[in-house]
């Protein structure tokens, strides 16, 4: 297996992140409705245009294996960045072998040489294979007060 910080500028890199993402975005795990045209033409560029977002991809054998895109944020408490963890992707031929675990690895790698003070990541209350994954790498829901209950990740649609 090989890691590598993803250059979306690259059209070889740039094709094997979109082939990823358009596998993912079908599953139901990530809405079950392919990426538009539009969108698969012009996120690698977008992307690669902010210096917040890294992305990492997964390589078995040469072939694209897994990719892993994250965003700096900024945590008010501790003043200083964080990394969220936005897509984490494992090809089905390759999964059960560690490639999530890798890619996660790398992120922290990037999140300690960028001096954040924690990983944030998303994740569906019914996948179970990522959050034992997760789990495994030693990510907790996050709670700041446990009378309170667990934070919840919400959205508007603009």
């Amino acid at each position: 297996m090989n890691i590598l910080k993803a250059d979306l500028n690259d059209r070889g890199q740039a094709g094997d992140f979109i082939s990823l993402m358009s596998l993912y975005a079908r599953d139901p795990m990530g809405g079950g409705e392919d990426l538009s045209e539009q969108i698969k033409a012009e996120l690698p560029a977008a992307l690669a245009a902010r210096d917040h977002c890294i992305s990492f991809l997964a390589y078995v054998d040469d072939r694209p294996a897994g990719l892993l895109t994250c965003m700096e944020g900024f945590s008010t408490f501790a003043c200083k960045p964080l990394l969220n963890i936005h897509d984490v992707i494992v090809h089905p031929d390759f999964r059960g072998r560690n490639i999530a675990g890798a890619l996660l690895g790398a992120a922290q790698k990037e999140a300690v040489v960028r001096g954040c003070v924690k990983l944030t990541l998303e994740v569906l209350q019914g996948n179970e294979a990522a959050r034992k994954v997760y789990r495994r790498e030693g990510f907790a829901p996050y709670v700041l007060d446990a009378q309170m209950g667990c934070a919840e990740f919400w959205q508007k649609l603009l």
